[in-house]
């Protein structure tokens, strides 16, 4: 049993969970009961829960993690009950039962030399992560947002969302959000009047280029695909031109098409890569100008090595620089700028939404890149 966690069971109450309980094999619907909460903890109603490329990674079993687990590390809804001791949220709001709220999808511990000593909560070994390496078959079990409740432990990072913001604009980005914020913002320190490629179309491409015109770049190239995607992006106002790979499958082809795009010729200040495919860094780097910088940010699963030539970091004084997630003052970040992101782009455009029965939809129609934000709405019927 999970230290300070209760026992008891909120009277006749029962959830549904999306449970992967091995890997590359359709996902099920199971049923658990929602405990009451203990000290400090405080149990949600999900109201809607986001698909994260992740999430595909994770059936498909490319991290290493625990099973069975509930998936979903995305995810706003409304309070159900507070746990002793829990009257604020993150930024002392004060929290009542049905206040609407997002949640930060990772605990870190507080107390290793990443979290105290260096300061960089993403570097903690030790974090709990929601719909990641928390077991189903272990109390709290609630521990995934693709659920209909789910158990928020003692040291969650809870935001109630700020009369104008929304659930869905809430949750169009997703993880990807403070993602962005962490890498794009605080990680490279994109200024104004910076000329920007942004390496995939995905929701952290997508974020990433968002975050990228609020901080002033005079030019954002979107380098990516599927076409209904950058269709999307176009259309709401993301990017200032727009590379389809499936269009220009010749790398040299999309360097030079980028440097086209470029002041000079020189090439971008700064490449966000987004693509979470290894063979896009050496790409990136050839896009950035010489003294330009090169963010790895979608490299959050380990998809192997590739072929790089270092001398392209010493002739042309790259900048390399990588992100690792986000903490809890990179999501505060984000749902603070919601509201400037949501005057400026269209959010609910992103979002598809299923019923949580279809989960095993929503997982492919985002494998496949059919969609670009596959939200379950776990409180529609199929």
């Amino acid at each position: 049993m999970s230290e300070g966690i209760s026992t008891n069971m909120i009277a006749e109450s029962h959830s549904r969970a999306v449970v992967l309980r091995a890997f590359n094999v359709p996902l099920a619907i199971e049923s658990a009961p929602v405990p009451e909460p203990g000290p400090g903890a405080v149990v949600a109603q999900v109201g809607l829960a986001g698909v994260c490329g992740t999430d595909v990674h994770l059936h498909h079993g490319q991290l290493p993690i625990p099973l069975p687990i509930i998936l979903g590390h995305e995810g706003v809804g409304r309070v159900q009950r507070l746990g002793d001791g829990v009257a604020t949220d993150f930024t002392g709001h004060s929290l009542r039962e049905g206040d609407a709220i997002a949640w930060s999808s990772n605990i870190p511990c507080g107390h290793c030399h990443w979290c105290v000593v260096a300061g960089e909560r993403t570097l903690c070994e030790t974090r709990k992560v929601y719909g990641v390496n928390q077991r189903f078959d272990e109390l709290p079990r609630l521990s995934g947002s693709w659920a209909d409740a789910i158990y928020l432990q003692p040291g969650s990072a809870i935001f109630r969302l700020p009369d104008d913001v929304t659930p869905e604009q809430a949750i169009a980005l997703g993880c990807a959000g403070p993602t962005a914020v962490h890498g794009v913002i605080d990680v490279t320190g994109i200024t104004a009047g910076d000329t920007v490629v942004v390496q995939g179309s995905g929701p952290v491409g997508i974020a990433s280029a968002m975050y990228a015109h609020l901080a002033g770049a005079a030019r954002v190239i979107l380098v990516g695909g599927p076409a209904s995607r950058l269709d999307l992006a176009r259309e709401i106002g993301v990017g200032d031109a727009h590379i389809d790979i499936f269009a220009f499958p010749d790398p040299a082809e999309r360097v030079r098409l980028v440097l086209d795009a470029t002041p000079g010729r020189r090439g971008a200040d700064v490449v966000l890569e987004c693509a979470g495919a290894p063979e896009a860094v050496a790409e990136g780097w050839e896009m950035a100008r010489r003294g330009g910088s090169f963010l790895a940010l979608g490299q959050y699963t380990d998809r192997g090595p590739t072929p790089l030539n270092p001398h392209l970091i010493t002739r042309k004084q790259l900048r390399i620089l990588g992100s690792w997630g986000f903490a809890e003052k990179h999501y505060l970040g984000h749902i603070q700028a919601l509201p400037r992101l949501a005057a400026r782009f269209d959010l609910s455009r992103l979002i598809t939404r299923y019923p949580l029965e279809d989960a095993n939809r929503a997982l492919a129609d985002m494998a496949a890149g059919r969609v670009m934000k596959p939200v379950l709405d776990v409180s529609r019927e199929s």
